[in-house]
């Protein structure tokens, strides 16, 4: 600006921070925000409690990382933190910390330690009522208060990072957070905390090659991954993987897909665990695309703007991943729950999510490609008929699937109206109904 006159505006730390509590989390996603830091900080145990204590309650975040530093500490309640990020760190806009926190209470507290051989602390705390009487993003010491105590003596036995949130304004009910619907509400939050935590996190729960395996709790029990694409039942399907290669100006890197047709309700091992997978927004609205970045799921279900969701593919899931270096590409939003696919990636992921539909249709109307063998008996049917239907059916699924990867499914659709017109019964012999 040399030349001209400047002139320096700081924003009202007090308003702005309060606008900053309306970005877009809820309970659940802030949680989530907090575990990616105890993640990033090389964790592999994380406890979340969430403690029923009329307007005293509180949610204290406990993990076993690598600490920070006094200097780090301050750092990380910048707004917009000046720390860079790593490939393959699960932050991004250096805001979660205080975004996520503030979204759900007034006063957030950090007490860590980063040094393995001696046990010296650091506690700081952003408080809500402190920057409104300031007018300044300002931390305080927080002295030796009782949930700070309780952070120093768990941080006693190695390196760690304790988040204490207090003031739960954007929890309980400000009237009543004594009753018995508070108490209601928290215990409501830590089951669905425990849920969702097991669903963004289960490639870590599980053990990733690349990293140690991550333990997490919730109110001390443990929390169980929920992979979407039901590993463990033996009668998924999973079609060939594909990856695509994609760029904007200088922004380049890969993207990988994975296509699962997941069993039908008398296929899966246990009916109870056909209602676990159908997830928390069950089978319909779980059908789509899962999001990965960096192996953290951030959108689970829908279908991107490819198609619409529909009874028959419900069974159908697939998994999108890319790496951090796209996030400009897919336009990753603050909370890390939300993601817009390039239109690029969206034309060429077209074609094998429609083939991958096609066989989910199949599953879904019984009509899967099954060894002869396993075709159950038919008391009016004799072994021949039956391999016969067998085959019909069959040659039905290669002509869609046929069709599919030929980038000819629009005039496969025209045909097969035409057929199901002027023959209805090869239209169903061949399963296309």
């Amino acid at each position: 600006m040399s030349g001209r006159s400047w002139f320096g505006v700081a924003p009202s730390a007090a308003r702005l921070t309060n606008s900053l509590r309306d970005i877009g989390y809820d309970f659940v996603s802030a949680v989530a925000d907090i575990v990616d830091n105890s993640v990033a900080a090389g964790a592999t145990r994380v406890e979340v409690l969430i403690e029923f204590d009329g307007s005293d309650s509180r949610v204290l975040i406990v993990d076993d990382g690598e600490g920070m530093s006094p200097g780090a500490v301050l750092e990380a309640f910048r707004f917009g933190t000046r720390r860079s990020y790593r490939d393959g760190d699960l932050g991004r806009y250096g805001l979660g910390l205080k975004t996520a926190s503030l979204s759900q209470c007034r006063s957030v507290t950090v007490v860590t330690r980063n040094s393995p051989n001696v046990v010296r602390t650091c506690a700081r705390t952003l408080d809500l009522d402190v920057v409104e009487e300031w007018d300044e993003w300002v931390v305080v010491d927080p002295g030796p208060d009782l949930q700070v105590k309780r952070a120093r003596g768990w941080l006693a036995e190695g390196t760690g990072t304790v988040v204490i949130w207090r003031q739960l304004d954007r929890v309980l009910p400000e009237n009543r957070p004594d009753g018995g619907w508070a108490r209601r509400r928290l215990d409501n939050l830590a089951a669905r905390t425990a849920e969702h935590l097991g669903m963004v996190f289960h490639r870590f729960i599980e053990g990733l090659q690349s990293r140690a395996q991550l333990v997490i709790s919730v109110n001390g029990e443990k929390v169980r991954p929920w992979n979407p694409f039901a590993p463990d039942e033996t009668a998924s399907t999973e079609l060939p993987p594909q990856r695509f290669q994609i760029s904007l100006g200088e922004i380049a890197g890969t993207v990988a897909l994975r296509r699962f047709v997941l069993p039908s309700r008398d296929r899966f091992s246990t009916s109870a665990e056909f209602e676990r997978l159908s997830g928390p927004m069950n089978w319909n609205r779980q059908q789509g695309l899962y999001i990965y970045r960096a192996d953290r799921l951030v959108q689970s279900g829908g279908w991107g703007g490819i198609r619409g969701i529909d009874e028959h593919t419900k069974l159908a899931r697939a998994s999108v991943d890319f790496g951090t270096e796209l996030d400009l590409l897919f336009n990753i939003n603050v909370s890390k729950m939300r993601v817009s696919l390039p239109p690029q990636l969206r034309q060429m992921l077209e074609p094998p999510v429609n083939e991958l539909c096609v066989y989910a249709n199949d599953a879904y109307r019984k009509t899967s490609v099954v060894p002869p063998s396993r075709i159950p008996p038919d008391l009016g049917a004799s072994a021949e008929m039956r391999m016969a239907a067998h085959s019909a059916a069959t040659a039905g699924l290669a002509l869609r699937a046929a069709a599919m990867q030929a980038g000819e499914w629009a005039a496969w659709q025209r045909i097969a109206g035409v057929l199901s017109q002027q023959a209805p019964d090869v239209f169903e012999t061949l399963g296309l109904d």
